[in-house]
C-alpha cells in the first residue's frame, strides 16, 4: 500500500470509531436500547455513509464488507459506548468533538474516493457530504427524530466545505494528502464553531430554528 492509501485507511478507521461511539451513545440516551440495539445503531452510524457512497459509485461490494477492520472498529466503538455509557455521559463535550472529527474525516475520505472512481468535481463534493452525514441521518431516522443534518448546528455545510477543499486541491494539482488535511481541519473548525456558538444554517424568513423562533409559541400551544 502507498503512504496515501495507508493514511486514507487510518483516517477512515478513526472516523468509523468516532461515529460508532456517537451513534451508540445516541442509542443509550435517546432510545434506551439493549446491547444488540446499541451496537447495531453504532455500526449503522459508523458505516452507513460509506456504504451509501460506495453504492452510488458502483464500488461493490462496499469497502466495509471487503475489509474486516471496518466492522471490528465499528463494533468496538459500539461496545465501548455500551459498557462505559455512564462515564461517557459526563464527557458530552469530548464526544461532540469526536463526532466533529468523524464528520471531518469522512467528508474528505468520501470526496477522495469519489475522485479516485472518476466522479466529477461537483459529484465528489456531494459524495463527500453523503459519506459524512449519511450514517448519522440513518441513525436519527431509526430512533425517530429529525435528522441532525436538517435541524442542528452547522453539520452538512462543514462537511461540504471540507469535501470542497479536497476537490479544489485536486483540480489545481495540490497533493491530495495535504488537501485532505486542510479540508478536514476546515470542516472540524466550522463544525465546532457551530456547536460552541449554536450557529444554524439559514432558516426561512420569520422562522427560528428547528424548535421555532423564541417569539413564537410551539404548535401544540397555539392549538390549545
Amino acid at each position: 500500500m502507498t503512504t496515501a492509501s495507508v493514511t486514507g485507511l487510518v483516517l477512515d478507521l478513526v472516523g468509523t470509531f468516532a461515529f460508532a461511539l456517537n451513534g451508540a451513545l445516541t442509542a443509550v440516551r435517546a432510545a434506551r436500547l439493549d446491547i444488540v440495539g446499541v451496537v447495531t445503531l453504532g455500526m449503522i452510524t459508523a458505516i452507513g455513509g460509506g456504504v451509501l457512497r460506495d453504492v452510488l459509485l458502483g464500488a461493490l461490494p462496499p469497502a466495509t464488507f471487503n475489509d474486516w477492520r471496518y466492522l471490528v472498529v465499528a463494533a468496538g466503538g459500539g461496545l465501548i459506548a455500551f459498557a462505559l455509557s455512564r462515564q461517557l455521559e459526563r464527557l458530552a463535550t469530548p464526544i461532540n468533538v469526536f463526532d466533529a472529527l468523524g464528520l471531518s474525516l469522512f467528508a474528505v475520505t468520501g470526496a477522495t474516493k469519489a475522485l479516485e472512481f472518476g466522479a466529477g468535481f461537483g459529484q465528489a463534493i456531494l459524495l463527500g457530504g453523503v459519506t459524512a452525514v449519511g450514517g448519522g441521518t440513518l441513525r436519527d431516522v431509526l430512533v425517530r427524530r429529525v435528522p441532525t443534518v436538517l435541524s442542528s448546528e452547522l453539520y452538512a455545510i462543514p462537511a461540504l466545505l471540507g469535501a470542497g477543499v479536497v476537490v479544489a486541491g485536486a483540480r489545481v494539482g495540490v497533493n491530495i494528502l495535504l488537501a485532505s488535511l486542510v479540508g478536514a481541519a476546515l470542516c472540524l473548525v466550522v463544525r465546532l464553531l457551530g456547536l460552541g456558538f449554536r450557529l444554524d444554517a439559514p432558516h426561512p424568513p420569520g422562522r427560528g430554528g428547528a424548535g421555532g423562533s423564541p417569539d413564537e409559541p410551539e404548535d401544540s400551544e397555539r392549538d390549545r
